[in-house]
């Protein structure tokens, strides 16, 4: 309920260009809901709005204290190519680190509907080579609907391992191949992003010394 009624509360929120309330899937990009992880993409003008949004809105101060654990992490675009709901959200940063090698991905789509089946019946294929990677850091399934709107969010420690899971894994390679033939989304993006850091905790990800921050003092509007 606090995902869905969240909406009002966003569309006035200042300096928020874009978002999207997510729910997430099991571990290993299962399609089944986990009812107890939620996701919160957000773009924003400057990242001063988004910092008066995480330690002053009641929304964000709602979602706190309902929350075990939250997790936040600071991204710039390095680049993105297809649509969400319609339009390209992610504009390229001019300020990226040319020093600093962690890299993030989203990937989302809409698949269609005739091809639901064939599509998760391919997932643990293609993501075998995810399994026991060491260069993966954090990774998630996310989506604004089960089962037909789907999205992933991962964290690698250099964009060289990266690619070599995207061009080289061989199981990789052949679910590009099959989405290229089989045309099975309605919509989709893909983006990478570099991580400039981190903010909170979660179970199992000891985040890298380079990102992490200390949490900000929770600020109360007069």
């Amino acid at each position: 309920m606090m995902m869905q009624f969240a909406k009002p509360a966003l569309k006035k929120t200042s300096g928020l260009q874009f978002y999207k309330l997510m729910g997430s899937g099991k571990q290993n990009f299962d399609p089944k809901p986990d009812w107890g992880v939620y996701a919160l993409l957000q773009v924003w003008n400057t990242e001063v709005d988004a910092r008066d949004f995480f330690n002053a809105s009641k929304l964000s101060a709602r979602y706190q204290s309902h929350s075990s654990e939250r997790i936040t992490f600071y991204l710039k675009n390095i680049k993105a190519h297809g649509r969400w709901s319609k339009i390209n959200p992610f504009e390229q940063s001019s300020s990226l680190n040319t020093e600093q090698e962690f890299i993030a991905v989203i990937t989302r789509a809409t698949i269609k509907t005739r091809f639901l089946k064939k599509f998760w019946d391919y997932v643990p294929t293609s993501q075998k080579d995810l399994v026991d990677n060491d260069h993966l850091l954090f990774t998630a399934g996310i989506g604004e609907r089960p089962v037909t709107q789907m999205a992933t969010f991962s964290l690698w420690d250099n964009a060289r391992a990266l690619n070599k899971f995207a061009y080289r894994s061989q199981n990789h390679r052949q679910a590009v191949q099959q989405t290229q033939a089989l045309q099975w989304y309605k919509e989709e993006l893909f983006s990478r992003f570099q991580p400039y850091k981190i903010a909170g905790s979660w179970e199992g990800f000891d985040i890298p010394k380079a990102l992490k921050i200390s949490p900000e003092p929770v600020e109360e509007r007069s």
